[in-house]
């Protein structure tokens, strides 16, 4: 699997917060914490109203600029949410030490910290942190260079997320408009001169179609750690003059579309990983660049890409042996035979065989990022934030604009209309409308603290070492020692009176566990520990994979049965489909 990320954003409208008035909210919210005896909901849920606001404000108004352009007022919001935290670590242990609380107050208490948590996560890490990383990027200030790097920013950020999907190479590309550079400028000519020649579009190439900037920083390596690709495109970003140069001027603009890599097709190279352009060889080998310049970046396998190269008598670099190739470059050709920006592409992608998600951009309309998707295994997030579209392979804080054609679909967003619905245009492969209402929208039930890595070094180790926190947190008010015994004590969302009643009567007479991976391992182990507790009861008890359940043992009648199924996310297919369809006969389920 691989990872696409992009952002287009329109000039930002937005006035920047008041951060001394925001720093005293944030005071404010300190003090509540800090003068809290044993945790009440109440008292919690205070809190978390204030560092609501405290984000909404930075969020909804030009918070980035405000804590770019004043470093004062930025230590201020930062002491205060360090202290902030540290007191949210103290009531959290005096929540694990307290004592004969029911499950029901230990569940409204946990939602209220976590409330708590997630809004001061936001301030701390999704606001302040960013606005420091993207100062570190920026070479001197301006308004537009601040929009330019915050899109780059916020794509490297997504890049390292998605770096699950893949990391053997990773580029990221960006097209500079309204630079207002003279490119016949002898300093400036001689700039591009020395980047423009690389028939490969490997790192630091420059290409000027039409007299805008066009950026490209790659990275590829066989063996490596989670952030080494992220951190070798942020350094080549950093270190590139003339980016910095093209974005002195305010009328500039920036879009980013960037690429995370699990080589299929083509060996791991710089030449191969995305984005790529639309650059083919002539009959003497030189060079083509006559046609519209064209990039994209691939998730899947064009499965029939040979074919096509042969078909169309498409010549690249023998450098070049990703499939990804081909779809630039039949799009430049469409566009050089005249058909328009939106159907070039529509018919190239309808063209392909396989399992598919693509993102293009092209000179012929710089301010269109194209989308397509079609086949299973394949997705593209559409996350509409302030003044801007966010797009990325993974839901990861951002909004799905739905997939109601299941033969493929193509998205067209429109910078100048970005963060809005009126800039999403959705078609079939086949050339329908498909509409896109609010109705289409979905609000993301994680944030960026659920899918955080922090400093460990993997995601399977940072699960190993919170696992004792995890499982204590688990148990909360729910094991609960009276007179020196040990009482468990669930909510009834846990175990539903029904399901009780149903124990109790012995309309139950079998329970299947159930789930997937580590989650049946678990399962397993759950029905070791019953079996014991149940020895003499009519009652009995199985752990099985989902799979295994729902391919050879359902019933036409299970009434009499308990499923309880195990899920890490909620989101494993196989246990949520063998759910539905034990529920359909007549199974209880938890």
């Amino acid at each position: 699997m691989c990872g696409i990320v992009g952002v287009v954003r329109q000039r930002g409208r937005r006035v920047p917060p008041d951060l001394t008035a925001l720093r005293s909210r944030l005071a404010e919210a300190e003090s509540v914490l800090e003068l809290m005896g044993d945790p009440t909901v109440t008292s919690l849920e205070a809190a978390a109203r204030t560092l609501r606001e405290v984000d909404r404000h930075l969020r909804e108004g030009d918070g980035v600029r405000a804590l770019v352009e004043d470093p004062i007022a930025r230590a201020g919001l930062v002491h205060h949410g360090d202290r902030a935290a540290e007191r949210l670590s103290e009531i959290e242990a005096r929540l694990d030490a307290m004592k004969n609380i029911d499950g029901a107050g230990i569940e409204a208490l946990n939602a209220a910290l976590i409330t708590c948590k997630d809004a001061l996560w936001s301030i701390r890490k999704d606001r302040i942190e960013l606005a420091l990383a993207i100062e570190d990027l920026m070479v001197g200030t301006g308004s537009a260079a601040l929009e330019a790097f915050h899109a780059v920013e916020i794509t490297l950020s997504a890049i390292d997320r998605l770096e699950v999907r893949g990391r053997d190479s990773a580029g990221l590309h960006v097209l500079v408009t309204g630079h207002g550079l003279d490119l016949d400028d002898p300093t400036i000519a001689r700039l591009v001169a020395q980047r423009n020649a690389d028939p490969l579009f490997m790192a630091g190439s420059v290409r000027t179609p039409g007299g805008d900037l066009a950026f490209v920083y790659k990275t590829a390596a066989e063996i490596g750690e989670l952030g080494d690709n992220t951190a070798r495109l942020r350094a080549q970003i950093r270190d590139d003059d003339l980016l910095h140069l093209a974005l002195r001027a305010e009328t500039a603009q920036a879009s980013v579309l960037a690429h995370t890599r699990w080589a299929s097709v083509g060996i791991i190279s710089e030449a191969n990983a995305h984005p790529l352009n639309q650059e083919e060889l002539d009959c003497e080998g030189r060079v083509d660049v006559s046609r519209a310049y064209t990039i994209a970046a691939l998730n899947g396998d064009v499965d029939n890409y040979a074919d096509l190269k042969a078909l169309d008598e498409l010549h690249f670099p023998a450098e070049i042996t990703t499939d990804a190739k081909v779809i630039p470059a039949l799009v430049a050709r469409r566009i050089g035979a005249g058909v328009d920006l939106v159907e070039a592409f529509r018919s190239t992608v309808a063209s392909f065989e396989g399992s598919v998600a693509i993102a293009l951009q092209s000179s012929a309309d710089p301010d269109c990022l194209l989308l397509a998707q079609r086949g299973s295994g394949q997705a593209l997030y559409v996350g509409l934030a302030p003044d801007a579209f966010v797009v990325a392979s993974e839901p990861y804080g951002l909004v799905d604009p739905g997939n109601p054609a299941s033969q493929g679909q193509v998205v067209i967003l429109d910078r100048r209309l970005a963060g809005t619905l009126t800039g999403v245009r959705r078609l079939s492969y086949d050339g329908r409308e498909l509409p896109v209402g609010e109705a289409d929208l979905l609000v993301p039930q994680i944030t960026t603290r659920d899918v955080d890595r922090g400093d460990a070094p993997h995601y399977l180790l940072k699960e190993i070492s919170e696992a004792p926190a995890s499982f204590r947190k688990t148990l909360r008010g729910k094991l609960i020692e009276r007179d020196g015994l040990l009482d468990v004590r669930l909510p009834s969302e846990t175990l539903p009176a029904s399901v009780l009643e149903a124990l109790r009567s012995g309309a139950i007479r079998r329970v299947l566990v159930i789930g997937q991976g580590t989650a049946a391992i678990a399962g397993q182990s759950l029905v070791q520990a019953l079996r014991a507790a149940i020895a003499g009861s009519p009652v009995t008890m199985e752990a099985t994979l989902a799979t295994e359940l729902s391919g050879f043992g359902l019933a036409a009648d299970m009434s009499d049965t308990l499923v309880v199924a195990t899920s890490q996310s909620g989101t494993t297919t196989d246990t949520n489909r063998t759910v539905d369809l034990a529920r359909a006969r007549g199974a209880l389920v938890i």
